[in-house]
């Protein structure tokens, strides 16, 4: 039986949560296998704002797919909103929203139709949000989707996944298209387009961390498909620093996270379990990928 703290969308209850989430890559020209996903655990907290970060091929479209269930995992399992990724009931899909890296629209629809379709699907769908969040966005609604921009289709698929008002939303990659000012338009209606009091949890994958540096609450960094870093943000800034240290150490010690060959070598270090140094220097999210992918 399921408690009530577990059961789905109960308050309190983790939005995201992962396993040891794996996901095989195999190679058939080779026969050889290796991962996109490897032991990946999460627990992402409801109202969290969570910026997935890692180089192209680290894993990131594929994490959001599998816990969306559009892929499956080869081992372990995920849960969003207390519910199985792989058995997601009707209830907790109309409380998704998502977009793909590469926008899934209509060819021969213009925007206005796009809306009529989702109204169908989403029960909770907002005929005034969605003209509202477009009108913000500025989206040529009139036009048919294989006519818009790049830009546009990216800005169409989030309105569309928008506007019905849901709890969680997964975005991959979602303004890579835009220009700066269209940028933070959108960070504007993502925070702001909910019509009731509820949390919203937002898990958003980005190559521009100047944008995710403002916004987000968490930050989760994947390199070959693991987890390197899962932490709060602020904590992030607080407390974790780099220092230089120009021969590997043979082991980390406690609180020393990652090592570094570039810039002459860098060690990365929690300060809150490891004593602060002279020399520590803080780090912004751009300078913590370079380290952490170094």
């Amino acid at each position: 039986m399921t408690s009530a703290q577990n059961a789905p969308g109960a308050p309190g209850a983790p939005a995201i949560q992962a396993h040891a989430l794996t996901v095989h890559r195999y190679e058939t020209w080779s026969l050889t296998s290796g991962h996109v996903l490897q032991g990946v655990d999460l627990d992402i907290p409801s109202g969290a704002v969570v910026g997935l970060v890692g180089r192209n091929g680290a894993g990131k479209s594929t994490l959001l797919r599998t816990l969306l269930g559009l892929q499956t995992a080869d081992e372990g399992h995920s849960e969003l909103l207390g519910c199985p990724s792989t058995a997601l009931t009707d209830a907790v899909k109309a409380r998704l929203g998502y977009a793909a890296q590469t926008p899934d629209l209509f060819a021969g629809l213009n925007g206005y139709e796009h809306l009529e379709q989702m109204a169908q699907v989403y029960p909770a769908f907002s005929d005034r949000l969605a003209l509202a969040l477009a009108a913000r966005l500025e989206v040529p609604m009139g036009r048919n989707a294989e006519t818009l921009s790049a830009g546009d289709q990216q800005k169409l698929a989030v309105v569309l996944a928008l506007a019905h008002d849901p709890d969680l939303v997964l975005l991959d990659e979602p303004v890579a298209s835009l220009d700066p000012i269209a940028r933070r338009d959108f960070m504007r209606v993502l925070f702001s387009a909910r019509q009731r009091e509820a949390p919203r949890t937002v898990l958003i994958s980005s190559h521009l961390l100047s944008d995710l540096e403002r916004v987000v609450t968490h930050v989760l960094f994947l390199r070959e498909g693991r987890v390197q870093l899962f932490e709060g943000w602020d904590e992030c800034t607080e407390s974790l620093r780099v220092r230089p240290c120009p021969e590997r150490p043979s082991a980390l010690q406690p609180g020393e996270l990652h090592w570094s060959a570039a810039q002459g070598g860098r060690l990365l270090v929690d300060t809150r379990r490891a004593v602060a140094a002279p020399t520590d220097q803080a780090l912004g999210m751009e300078d913590l990928m370079e380290v952490l992918n170094t």
